[in-house]
């Protein structure tokens, strides 16, 4: 199984398992990213391992070509006198040697390839570390604005506060009740401003001016009714 179909299923996993709880996004986004920084230590911590074994066996390998080269000289001198036999042995030697050295070869061939597997998941998951951390900010904000948004329209749909609301437009009522019956009492007695008085005055004027003028006419009619009572008697 692969790094990342391992992350998968653990990511998935912690996923599956905060969504049955109804865990928060917050601590589901803090989990993959803790998952996705330990799967990056432990893939650079296979890289360093891998690394440490492929000098290990460069050195190794260094040491058999060495040997078999060795070996291959002592079969030249040895032939050079005569003795076929050492010759022979020492030839034995060096292909044995021949072998071990191109296990050793296909090995660090096997080692380059794990190492360029290394750096590519790196890369990758690096990258999607970094676009996870960039994102966690994004979805705190909109996960913390969503539960005030909740909080709010739970506030404006509750019944509590709805009755609330209707005691205190009671309450201002009856306060608005209670000033307007002492405004009313209060009515008469507030004395008159100049303006008020001022206005007072005409309104009198106008007044016996027209009593004034309801005299007249009351006694033109009676001087009137007077004479005609003279004149027929």
């Amino acid at each position: 199984m692969g790094i990342f179909s391992r992350l998968g299923d653990i990511i998935n996993s912690n996923l599956n398992a905060a969504l049955e709880k109804a865990e928060d996004p917050e601590k589901m986004i803090r989990l993959m990213i803790q998952e996705m920084e330990d799967t990056l230590v432990e893939i650079r911590s296979a890289t360093a391992k891998c690394i440490a074994e492929k000098k290990e066996r460069a050195r190794l390998l260094h040491r058999l070509e060495e040997q078999k080269a060795d070996w291959a000289n002592k079969a030249t001198k040895a032939l050079d006198k005569g003795r076929e036999d050492l010759a022979r042995a020492a030839l034995a030697e060096k292909t044995a040697l021949a072998d071990r050295v191109e296990h050793l070869t296909s090995e660090l061939t096997h080692y380059d390839e794990q190492l360029a597997k290394y750096d590519h998941d790196i890369g990758r998951l690096q990258a999607k570390l970094n676009d996870a951390r960039a994102r966690q900010r994004t979805i705190v904000m909109r996960h913390r604005g969503a539960q005030h948004q909740l909080k709010s329209s739970r506030q404006i749909h509750n019944a509590k506060i709805d009755e609330m609301l209707h005691r205190f437009d009671s309450a201002e009522r009856r306060i608005d009740h209670i000033e307007s019956e002492a405004e009313s009492l209060d009515m008469g007695h507030r004395p008159k401003t100049l303006d008020e008085e001022i206005d007072q005055l005409e309104r009198d004027e106008r007044v016996e001016a027209e009593l004034e003028t309801l005299k007249s006419e009351r006694g033109a009619k009676e001087s009137k009714g007077a004479a005609k009572a003279k004149d027929n008697a």
